[in-house]
């Protein structure tokens, strides 16, 4: 599942620490979520999107294998 959270973070000016604070995550679980080494849960999601400006269809997107 691909992301978009590193590129609307930094286009807002939000570090990941301060990202991780708002969602009440580590700051590692929003780097493994950017590099796509995990998936969040749907909650988690949810409130990325929210703090994010988004809707979570906008946020995540799954990329077909050819």
């Amino acid at each position: 599942m691909e992301n978009k959270i590193r590129e609307l973070r930094k286009q807002q000016g939000i570090s990941q620490d301060e990202l991780a604070k708002a969602c009440g995550v580590s700051r590692q679980t929003i780097n493994a979520i950017e590099n796509n080494k995990y998936d969040p849960s749907l909650k988690l999601a949810f409130q990325l999107a929210l703090q994010l400006a988004i809707t979570v269809d906008e946020l995540f997107h799954y990329e077909e294998e050819r």
